[in-house]
């Protein structure tokens, strides 16, 4: 307790003077206290001391135990030693005893065995010379366990002698075997009702000699079962591809007729089986010499028919060797075909009365390639017989896809020419009804293919829907109105113009939606075809190219409906200009240019909305807005003279043709992305409104207004606009020249925004020829006019961008102009802004 804390203490024991009477007690208690410590401190010391010695005392007794302990561990070890050798000593003679022993049972078991195998070899050797097969074959087997037990003697003599002996009389047995088997077949087994008995037993001989025998005798029976087949199927008369079929029908009949003649061969062989595969390898080389022969093209159907029966027969033979595990493919093939209303083999029939009415003419195309004809490799022989020898065929299925594409694009032919390109009644698609034949053809094309062959000629196949999709693409195209040309087109000013009837929008519609069926069906065809084909083409199946056909014809047919509006508003552009704006004496309703452009979208946006599907509908409404509000604010700088009342009356026009514009979404019923389209409107239509009250402004502050209400404008539209205020030019002069001044530096032209398409438009290409110069008063705007050279040595990429992105070829100083305003739109610092500073 420090010194702070004993006073506390102290303070706290002793409060007030009067309980200072209790210090003598409090010291006397402590000093009491004192003398008990001091006592238990003495008892500690002295307990202290005693153990010490006691743990002296206890750590001697430890050491003395441990040693003792070592000592009588030392004597035990001693001992065991002399057991040990006394135990040696005991057993030194039983040990000997043991190994002789050992050594002489030995001798014994093999001296017994060699009696045996002598005896052994000897009996076999009157067996296989009396051919004794049944019995041999138990013997060799005796045989073949002895002499394993005689490996480790292969250097005595006697050995060596027994096993040249019994390698000789094996090599006899096969002899012999052989001889007998050579007689099968040739009409003994009938004279002797014996022999069939006689060779299984001869088929255990085989089995008990080395299995290269049975290999080399299985062979030798199947080449010899096929001699025939192959004499009869060399010969002129045979060598035919139409003659396909007989080959199959020859081995059928040859199992059929010696089932139980061929029953003597143990099922562990599967002769059969060898057989059949054997039969396949020479029937595949004779039918490639044959396809390799031809002098001309094969006749598809002849062709077909080959390869359908030879489908057939190894499917036949997959599910008769495969313990029908091969019949999926059968199941396959049964439920496309009961999809389709018939059997298998109608697919066949079908193909062949197509084809042969196409084929009446002869056909006298040149002889292909023989080096480009690669015999393809057989698919599992031995393992599965799929393939084995239909693979052949490939090759030559060139004249198949031939046809089949000219048969498509046949049929593609008749479905354009017969579609109305109007939907059916009741229907809910909106679709033109030719798409559907187009990808129902093509399925049941894919069918019929698939049900043949899923290797090449399936690809090949596949490449032939492409082209045939990619056409029906370019057929929907070219339906698509398209604008006046030529010079009667140029001289009249609607060259590049498209006129659009009510008709026409709604089939434009069609296109569209079809289209965008077929990019989707198109895909759908290119996964199904992925699936079932080999997957070393899988990776090669791809409708990207149809599909971006197809995503042009969408972005064509929608860009096609924009130019189609724009040119019915080129009549209400024009009335607008022919508004006296510079003698209207009140201001009053909307114009009726307005109640035009109302019209106009009346009649149109309520049928677009209830055809296109809200993604297009919007990227229309987006092209659409793009046009129209640009257009409106330069169709403004057309009007010759605007008065104060004509400005107020042109920004009460402007305010309805933005709400006209506005309520467009609402008219077509779809309401997704109209919050992004009402401000873009927005902005849009309020360049005219500030254009308009520059106008609207007074002399002495206009410059003030324009930079303020449009900070990008130019000089050059500064100066229209005073055009447009009524202003002489000596007048105009001034305000010029302090317009100048006041300008940090050439401004460029005011840049329209435009929304970002949904789907990206086509580039198209048109030649156009250079506008005229806008005639300008002598301004001093030097530095503008030195970019001049340059905007006009850029012209031709100008122009081309203005064909793109506006509504064709501009022949005329306004749709010039507009143009050449959405080609520029998005640059800066481009030729048409240098335009524009000059």
């Amino acid at each position: 307790m420090d010194k702070s804390s004993a006073l506390e203490y102290i303070n706290q024991m002793f409060p007030t003077e009067a309980s200072l009477s209790g210090v003598e007690p409090l010291m006397q208690k402590i000093q009491s206290e004192i003398r008990r410590v001091d006592a238990s401190i003495l008892a500690a010391v002295r307990q202290q001391s005693n153990s010490g010695t006691k743990a002296k005392e206890e750590l001697a007794a430890a050491t003395n135990a441990v040693q003792e302990l070592v000592h009588k561990i030392h004597e035990i070890k001693t001992k065991a030693e002399q057991s040990e050798s006394m135990v040696q000593e005991i057993c030194r003679d039983i040990k000997k005893l043991d190994c002789a022993k050992r050594h002489i049972t030995t001798t014994i078991t093999a001296l017994h065995r060699l009696t045996m195998l002598v005896s052994a070899v000897e009996q076999l050797q009157v067996m296989a010379s009396k051919r004794q097969y049944k019995e041999a074959a138990a013997q060799l087997e005796a045989v073949n366990q002895l002499c394993s037990h005689f490996e480790a003697y292969r250097d005595v003599p006697k050995i060596t002698e027994l096993r040249e002996k019994f390698k000789n009389i094996k090599k006899i047995l096969k002899s012999h075997v052989f001889s007998d088997f050579s007689s099968l077949g040739t009409g003994k087994e009938t004279e002797d009702p014996m022999l069939l008995q006689q060779l299984s037993d001869a088929c255990l001989v085989v089995d008990a000699l080395e299995p290269s025998v049975r290999e080399e005798l299985v062979k030798n029976f199947c080449s010899k079962e096929l001699t025939s087949y192959r004499q009869i199927f060399e010969g002129a008369e045979l060598a035919k591809l139409d003659k396909t079929e007989r080959r199959y029908a020859w081995i059928k009949r040859r199992l059929r007729s010696n089932e139980d003649t061929w029953k003597i061969f143990p099922p562990s062989w599967h002769v059969d089986y060898l057989l059949c595969i054997q039969f396949c390898k020479i029937t595949r080389a004779q039918l490639v010499d044959i396809l390799n022969n031809l002098k001309e093209k094969p006749d598809v159907a002849t062709l077909l028919l080959a390869f359908q029966r030879t489908i057939e027969f190894e499917e036949e033979l997959a599910e008769k060797f495969s313990g029908g595990t091969g019949t999926a493919r059968n199941k396959e093939s049964a439920s496309d075909d009961e999809e389709e209303g018939g059997e298998h083999n109608k697919i066949v029939s079908d193909i062949r009365r197509k084809y042969e009415k196409k084929l009446a003419a002869p056909n006298h195309e040149a002889e292909q390639d023989k080096d480009k004809q690669k015999d393809l490799s057989v698919p599992g022989a031995g393992f599965n017989f799929h393939g084995i020898i239909s693979s052949c065929f490939e090759p030559y299925m060139t004249v198949y896809i031939e046809l089949e594409e000219k048969s498509l694009v046949d049929q593609l032919e008749k479905l354009v020419q017969e579609e109305r390109w109007e939907t059916e009644e009741g229907s809910q698609t909106n679709i033109l009804s030719s798409s559907m034949q187009v990808f129902l053809v093509i399925r049941k094309s894919l069918k019929r293919c698939s049900a043949l062959t899923k290797n090449q000629t399936l690809f090949n196949l596949f490449q032939v829907f492409q082209r045939i999709l990619k056409a029906y693409a370019a057929k929907l195209y070219a339906r698509l109105p398209k604008g006046g040309t030529g010079i009667v087109a140029a001289a009249t000013g609607t060259d590049g113009q498209i006129r659009t009837s009510d008709r026409d929008e709604r089939m434009i519609c069609y296109i569209v939606n079809t289209a965008e069926y077929c990019h989707q069906t198109s895909g759908e065809l290119a996964e199904n075809v992925a699936k079932m084909i080999n997957p070393h083409f899988a990776d090669k199946v791809d409708m990207s190219e149809v599909q971006d056909e197809f995503s042009a014809v969408i972005t064509r047919a929608l860009m096609t409906l924009v130019h189609g509006l724009e040119t019915k508003f080129d009549a209400e552009m024009v009335a607008m200009t022919r508004v006296p704006w510079a003698t209207l004496e009140s201001v009053g309703d909307q114009s009726e240019y307005v109640n035009g452009i109302s019209s106009i979208l009346s009649s149109s946006i309520p049928m677009l909305g209830s055809l296109l599907s809200p993604t297009y509908f919007q990227y229309f409404l987006d092209k659409l807005a793009a046009s129209l509000g640009p257009r409106f604010y330069l169709n403004i700088y057309k009007c010759k003279h605007i008065s104060e009342t004509g400005a107020q009356q042109m920004l009460l026009d402007t305010q309805a043709v933005k709400t006209i514009l506005l309520d467009i979404p609402a008219l077509g019923k779809q309401s997704s992305g109209a919050a992004s389209y009402s401000k873009f409107v927005s902005r849009e239509m309020s360049k005219a409104e500030a254009l308009l009250k520059v106008i609207l402004s007074p002399v002495d502050s206009v410059a003030n207004t324009y930079r303020a209400l449009l900070p990008e404008g130019t000089p050059l539209e500064f100066q229209r606009i005073l055009d447009l205020k009524g202003l002489k030019k000596a007048d105009q002069q001034a305000i010029l020249e302090d317009f100048n001044k006041h300008a940090p530096a050439p401004a460029p032209a005011i840049k329209h925004p435009a929304v970002a398409p949904t789907v990206a438009p086509p580039v198209a290409t048109a030649s156009v020829q250079m506008a005229p110069s806008v005639a300008s008063p002598a301004v001093s705007i030097t530095p503008s006019m030195a970019a001049l050279t340059g905007a006009l040595a850029n012209r031709e990429d100008v122009l081309a961008r203005a064909a793109a992105l506006g509504r064709g070829a501009a022949t005329t100083g306004f749709k010039r102009f507009l143009a050449l305003t959405e080609a520029a739109k998005d640059r800066k610092d481009g030729p048409f802004r240098k335009l524009f500073n000059a």
